[in-house]
């Protein structure tokens, strides 16, 4: 599903910061995967690149077979729309929107009809267990309430991989657990999934930790996904 082959990236400057230092890394459709490291490992460069949110200098990425090489910006926004879905630790909601509006916007950029994607939405809020909620703004929702929208906004273009920045950073533990119980179930329906995290508890539900150092993979560890830990009462 994917595929880095020997990616490089270095940002220009005074000093040019090499950030990614031919980084190579496969992922399966249907894995579930977490990325670790310290604070300028490369995990967000790693992350963007991913989404197509920013170019690499040299080396070869291929998303779904696809090499993703100097697209042209309607080239990459549409392999964005397709195929990848984002969640960010900040949950870039809009805040002069409702819950409803928000989870709709991929498909308004799609074209969809105003009533079909408000439809389509209030789906995914119900499925999230927030239908009752369709019409509050992010400033009367809680932390949690805020990453499942951020959650169903992601899912509603129905993409094949969800990549996730910190998706439970800004939570506390009882609503990161619930969380990543919907980043579970989203991924046992096949959809690849990727989060960067710095959480060894939330990576350890994962089935594969990568750790990068210094713009490359230090280690990998495959391992069962362990249950998600609830709160007892």
């Amino acid at each position: 599903m994917i595929k880095f082959e020997n990616i490089n990236k270095t940002y220009p400057g005074v000093q040019p910061l090499h950030v990614l230092k031919g980084l190579n890394m496969d992922v399966e459709e249907g894995e579930f995967v977490s990325i670790m490291g310290a604070s300028g490992s490369g995990k967000s460069t790693m992350l963007n690149i991913l989404g197509i949110l920013d170019d690499y200098d040299t080396g070869d990425y291929y998303l779904d077979g696809k090499l993703i090489k100097n697209l042209s910006e309607t080239k990459a926004a549409e392999y964005r729309n397709n195929l990848v879905g984002f969640v960010f630790q900040s949950f870039n909601l809009i805040s002069f929107k409702n819950a409803l509006e928000n989870v709709a916007l991929p498909l308004y950029y799609k074209g969809v009809s105003r009533k079909k994607r408000h439809l389509m939405a209030m789906e995914y809020l119900d499925r999230l267990g927030l239908k009752d909620w369709w019409h509050h703004y992010p400033n009367e929702l809680s932390g949690g309430q805020k990453q499942r929208i951020a959650i169903a906004r992601a899912l509603i273009s129905q993409p094949r991989i969800i990549l996730a920045d910190e998706p439970t950073g800004a939570l506390d533990s009882i609503t990161t657990n619930e969380v990543m119980q919907i980043l579970a179930d989203v991924n046992a329906e096949g959809i690849t999934m990727i989060i960067v995290t710095h959480e060894l508890s939330v990576a350890q539900q994962t089935n594969r930790i990568i750790h990068l150092k210094d713009g490359v993979i230090e280690s990998e560890a495959f391992q069962p996904k362990a249950p998600v830990q609830h709160e007892m009462a």
